[in-house]
């Protein structure tokens, strides 16, 4: 479902005479079907940004990324939004939605997107709602309004709202007590299940076992330093 193939990443800096910084380079991973790989590695080494690559947030600089046989290199924006609409789930550390919007709605909106019938679609945000110990009084509210934890858990919610064929889970269980930690790691275990290809970051050891099928170190997707250069 998800294959990356000689994937590589550059950033110009365009403030500084376009200095090109060269970040990763012949990066190879798959992921099949009712599987979950963890990506692993040291801070800076690139896990976010291969994710979003795969996600379609960052142009790769080369390589081929094909999501359930769909290219999402070089895309057009239409055809990545179709994918991530029905295909391809996200699950951000970070809850970005439009103010005044009541929770229940944001949780709802991806199965709105797809033509699932307004109450079928909040019945089915709410149950998640409930489960991830969100309090029934703050789903007529925004969740901007929320704490941190609220947020992430509304986020998480409305990852798992549909059943996308493909995950892609950042930090899923950062800032979650044990208790919700729980109910986050179930609702993983269970899209495996049924299925779902899951690429996730998940800087909790004990969780990273609990879920993950195989590690995929992306410190060797780092490109070698220039000769004669200098260690940092």
């Amino acid at each position: 479902m998800i294959h990356v193939e000689n994937l590589s990443k550059t950033f110009t800096l365009h403030n500084q005479g376009g200095t090109v910084i060269p970040v990763m380079a012949g990066a190879n991973l798959h992921v099949d079907p009712g599987e979950c790989v963890g990506l692993v590695g040291r801070s800076g080494s690139g896990k976010s940004t291969l994710m979003r690559m795969i996600h379609g947030n960052y142009l790769p600089a080369g390589g081929s990324i094909r999501i359930a046989g769909v290219q999402m290199a070089g895309a057009e924006p239409r055809r990545v939004i179709a994918l991530r609409r029905d295909t391809l789930g996200y699950v951000s550390q970070f809850l970005r939605v439009l103010p005044r919007v009541p929770t229940v709605e944001v949780v709802a909106e991806p199965l709105r997107a797809l033509g699932v019938a307004q109450l079928d679609a909040q019945a089915r945000a709410e149950c998640l709602l409930w489960r991830l110990n969100i309090p029934r009084r703050l789903w007529s509210l925004s969740p901007t309004t929320f704490s941190g934890g609220e947020q992430q858990r509304v986020n998480i919610a409305r990852g798992f709202v549909h059943p996308f064929p493909v995950l892609l889970l950042d930090e899923p269980t950062a800032s979650l007590d044990a208790q919700n930690r729980e109910v986050v790691l179930a609702l993983i275990l269970e899209a495996k299940a049924r299925g779902a290809a899951i690429l996730g970051i998940f800087h909790d050891e004990e969780a990273r076992a609990r879920v993950c099928d195989r590690l995929v170190d992306v410190t060797g997707f780092t490109p070698a330093r220039p000769s004669g250069g200098q260690a940092a």
